[in-house]
């Protein structure tokens, strides 16, 4: 018997969010954002992610005008870029993302990257931003467990979402444990390792058995392990597909899964951006244009 997918998870702050999410990350042009959100929105999509590093609010909320797609019907992410970061150019860098959003409030904000010298001084921004209702919740991305420790010291409130590289090469088992344990749901970006896990002989065959993709193989991992996800395509009928996720692994289909860990990462590591505050470069063979920045 095939369980269905729940749609929404309630985050700690009450407000609820789509599990599975559509990623806006290098879609730069207006007709392919148009084209792409009308497919995602079609097929069943609520949660749009988009960020300031992306150059691309302003195309996604032409987009949301053009398609006449109610506000209230989606949920709209975006995320604090490094150069944003520090208590004044946070709020001022929020403003200028809900103006080219053209909306008045976004459903999650986050921090696209720790950064030590704005470390608190950003979240502080973000729990005022929160307090003003320009934003309805508040979250990191790229944290570690470590850097969730030392936020906690200072926080008023804690992040509600935590937006990570994860993925069968990486895991990141003893993270997603401790979000979990304190009310943080994660959130897996590039969660199909940007097609490095796709080829994978194992998943193909177990893929095969279920009759589904690759792709919807490892999604439908992610959220019976408890993550949300944001999968990202430009291709239409692959948008379709990843949202079609009613079927159902057994535990030891989600164990195989787990033991193809190898702690590889395909973007920045959080540490090192942490203490550089800023991404860097990666040269770790020919994977596109997005293995120059981590995401």
């Amino acid at each position: 018997m095939t369980t269905e997918t729940p749609k929404t998870v309630k985050l700690a702050d009450g407000n609820e969010m789509p599990l599975v999410g559509f990623g806006t990350y290098l879609i730069n042009t207006q007709e392919l954002m148009d084209t792409s959100i009308k497919t995602a929105f079609d097929a069943g999509y609520r949660l749009f992610d988009t960020a300031q590093l992306y150059r691309n609010e302003d195309l996604l909320g032409q987009s949301l005008v053009n398609l006449q797609i109610p506000r209230n019907q989606i949920f709209i992410t975006s995320k604090v870029a490094e150069i944003s970061q520090g208590y004044d150019h946070t709020i001022e860098s929020v403003d200028d993302t809900l103006q080219r959003l053209k909306t008045n409030y976004l459903d999650l904000l986050l921090v696209h990257w720790p950064v030590r010298k704005f470390f608190f001084d950003t979240w502080r921004a973000m729990e005022k931003l929160k307090a003003d209702g320009k934003v309805k919740s508040i979250g990191v991305s790229n944290y570690s467990v470590s850097q969730l420790e030392l936020l906690k010291t200072k926080a008023t409130e804690m992040p509600v979402v935590n937006q990570v590289e994860c993925h069968p090469f990486l895991n990141q088992r003893p993270l997603v444990k401790f979000d979990k344990e304190n009310d943080i749901l994660t959130q897996a970006w590039s969660p199909l390792g940007r097609g490095i896990t796709l080829d994978n002989e194992m998943l193909k065959k177990m893929a095969d058995h279920h009759d589904v993709s690759v792709a919807q193989l490892i999604l439908k991992w992610h959220l019976q392990n408890g993550l949300a996800v944001i999968p990202k395509s430009k291709t239409a009928s692959r948008i379709v597909e990843n949202h079609q996720l009613d079927f159902d692994l057994s535990e030891d289909e989600c164990g195989m899964i787990d033991l193809l860990n190898r702690n590889e990462r395909t973007g920045n590591d959080p540490e090192l951006v942490y203490e550089l505050g800023k991404q860097y470069k990666m040269f770790h063979g020919p994977q596109s244009e997005s293995s120059v920045l981590g995401k």
